[in-house]
Parts: C-alpha cells; structure tokens; sequence
C-alpha cells in the first residue's frame, strides 16, 4: 500500500526544507505523533513513515490516537498503521466525561478540551521515553490562529514550528507550511478513507453551543484570499520577518539614553 500512495513533489520539498531549516526531526530522537485520523494527521503519519525508510539519519516514531471516552470510528486508522508499519496505539480517556463535569451552561469548551488533549499526549510520550511530539498542524492553522489572537484576543501570536513545553517535551509541526488545500488533494488523489464527521467533542453538540470564531476567520481569510492571491505567501513571510521594536510592547522599544 506504501508504494502506491503518491504525496506530491510540493510537499514533500515544503516539508523536507522546513525540517531542515527548523531541525524538528534529527538523529536519535523518539517522536510521538498525535494521530487523530482526520486529513492533516494522517498525512502527517505518512509522511513520517516515508522519513523513516529513506531518510539518513535514524528515528523513531509512534502513533497514537486520544480517544475522548464516547467510542469512535478506529478500525481504518488501525488499518492504515498497520499497512505502512507504523506502530500505533488507541489511548482511552474520560474527557468528555470530565468536559460535562466542569462545562458551565452556554459555554465553549474547545480551549479547555484541547489542554486535556494535549495533556494526554504529553503523559504517554513521557510515559513512553519520546522526547518529540508531532502535530499535524498546517499553514491554514497558523494563519487563522494569527488572526484569531489579532482580532479577538489583542495578542500576536501564532503557531510556531517546534516550542519547547514546561515538562522538557518539544513540540513539533512538520506541515506547518502546507496548505489545508494541498492536504485535501492528498487524501482525494490516494483515495485515502477518512472518517466522515470529525471525533472533537463539540460536534457531538447542538449547533448553538458551537464556536463560530474559527468559521468567521475562515471565511474573512477566504475573501482575503480571493482579494489578494498572495495573502497566505506574503503573511508565512511576515510570521518570520519580525520587527520586534516597530510594534507597542514596552520590552522591545529602543531604549533613550
């Protein structure tokens, strides 16, 4: 099955050169990828199985799926792990449980929901000696988070292609300059089954007590796009060009003598 799933020369050159530029995977170390089973993740998973047969320094990597505590829809990502060899494990948690303990009425629980998540990929690659976790997130991601922080939360801030979290892990995210679209035909081109409706949480909720600030940003990033067909180019460039001291934050103005 490995040989018959194509990934474009365009990914993997963006990819190859954005581990390159940022070292996100280097010899020795022991990588644990977040494995959802959704379009990003699973090209992530795959890209990383074809890192490891041809790339020249050696790896480890494992898959693993957090599993909310409603059940889910697991037998194709077993399937597709175990026709690349990828090793892979299905984590049980009680999130969603906990999620309906502590939601207050009429609230969003995406932020906290995503703590717990993140928190359980962090004790497994702990528990299991990684050094690395992998997320499959793309350049959409980053952008709309950017806008996001910009035009709701009064901060610029986005997604950085490896951080370094309080417990010693580094995070990394190896599509970070892909696009969801080339994503998208990735999966079509390969014929690559994914399951029809997303395992998050907040799907499994009436439509009123769903976020729409993501969708907002979404479509406004769209008509900007559509605007401007450099949009996307030009902000990838600005996220690293950064001139600290043109901006209002007291830490990095030139100092009077």
């Amino acid at each position: 099955m490995e040989n018959k799933i194509e990934i474009s020369k365009k990914i993997l050159k963006i990819t190859g050169s954005t581990n390159a530029e940022f070292g996100l995977i280097k010899e020795g170390d022991r990588v644990l990828l977040g494995l959802s089973g959704g379009k990003d993740s699973i090209l992530l998973a795959t890209l990383l199985a074809r890192l490891k047969k041809y790339a020249p320094f050696d790896f480890e990597f494992k898959a693993l799926t957090v599993d909310y505590g409603r059940g889910g829809e697991y037998e194709y990502i077993f399937e597709y792990c175990e026709k690349l060899g990828i090793p892979y494990e299905l984590y049980r948690t009680d999130i969603y449980k906990i999620l309906e303990e502590n939601r207050r009425e009429g609230s969003v629980y995406c932020s906290f929901c995503s703590r717990m998540r993140r928190g359980a990929l962090y004790s497994k690659a702990l528990e299991g000696g990684f050094n690395k976790i992998a997320l499959a997130h793309h350049l959409d991601d980053a952008v709309e988070s950017f806008m996001m922080n910009l035009t709701y939360n009064g901060a610029l801030r986005s997604m950085p292609p490896i951080y370094k979290a309080q417990n010693g892990l580094h995070v990394i995210r190896p599509l970070i300059f892909v696009r969801e679209r080339q994503i998208i035909d990735f999966i079509a081109k390969n014929n690559i089954y994914i399951a029809p409706d997303c395992n998050c949480p907040i799907m499994w909720q009436s439509d009123d007590k769903r976020p729409y600030a993501r969708e907002k940003t979404k479509q406004m990033l769209k008509e900007m796009e559509e605007a401007n067909p450099d949009f996307f180019t030009s902000l990838k460039v600005a996220l690293g060009n950064v001139h600290l001291n043109s901006l209002f934050d007291k830490k990095y103005l030139d100092k009077q003598d």
